[in-house]
């Protein structure tokens, strides 16, 4: 990913979990979307196209920083929303750039509330409210790497707890065709696909945080820039299509 101050808190997830403990309908569900990853890679692959490069045609000289497609990828009627984007290349080792995916405020269940207890001055409020999913590092060749979860301060969200986050992940879908139909469906696929690693990541995520404001009492943890990548987790698809397999075998 990037580079990180020498004393970053990194919590490193099992890039497969004991799939078996979830329920058979998640895992079909689960299932359902590798397929649908590893479908999106092969009609791609027909024009040696990828899901990153789908993001950047037509959108000019690739800068870093910058979002793509410029102004974000929004879905009006579930209101996820992603963008892409790279950091300079001494900060993003084997990375090409990352996919950062959010829920609006409009999606989220009414009774959803922001963290307390802590400065929110620079949090945005109102519909203008997000929260920060799950980031997806992809290489060169256009293929994930891993996922990881942030601190407030770099995507600049609104602060949930955990358990606010994890209910959102089912809701997480782009179901428009803009800036590219096979690059939402593929966003969308993934985040359910990986489901149980997500919220491993955004559980780790808090405790990050929390580990963080006790070593540095003096500091904000979510604005400290010291605390960059809060949580993260190898991913491999082939290998999560195999578990899933096997852990619905294992229920029949």
């Amino acid at each position: 990913m990037t580079q990180q101050a020498p004393e970053i808190i990194r919590e490193e997830t099992q890039h497969q979990l004991d799939l078996a403990t979830q329920p058979t309908k998640r895992l079909r569900q689960m299932l359902k979307a590798g397929e649908e990853v590893k479908h999106i890679w092969e009609v791609l692959d027909r024009t040696s196209d990828n899901v990153v490069g789908e993001i950047l045609r037509h959108q000019g000289t690739f800068f870093e920083w910058d979002h793509y497609p410029k102004g974000d990828a929004y879905d009006r009627d579930t209101h996820s929303q992603y963008f892409y984007h790279a950091h300079p290349s001494p900060m993003r080792d084997t990375e090409h750039g990352h996919f950062h995916t959010f829920i609006r405020r409009k999606g989220m269940p009414k009774s959803m509330r922001p963290a307390k207890n802590m400065d929110r001055s620079l949090w945005p409020t109102g519909d203008d409210a997000l929260a920060h999913i799950v980031g997806i590092s992809m290489d060169q060749k256009g293929f994930p790497l891993r996922m990881f979860t942030t601190n407030r301060w770099v995507t600049g969200e609104t602060w949930y707890k955990a358990p606010d986050i994890i209910k959102l992940i089912g809701r997480y879908e782009m179901t428009h065709a803009q800036p590219s139909w096979p690059t939402n469906r593929w966003i969308s696929a993934m985040i359910r696909m990986f489901w149980p690693q997500v919220i491993v990541l955004l559980k780790a995520r808090d405790q990050a945080v929390a580990a963080w404001a006790a070593k540095y009492p003096d500091a904000d943890p979510l604005e400290d820039r010291r605390l960059e990548i809060a949580a993260q987790t190898e991913i491999s698809v082939d290998g999560q299509i195999a578990a899933l397999r096997a852990a619905l075998d294992s229920k029949s």
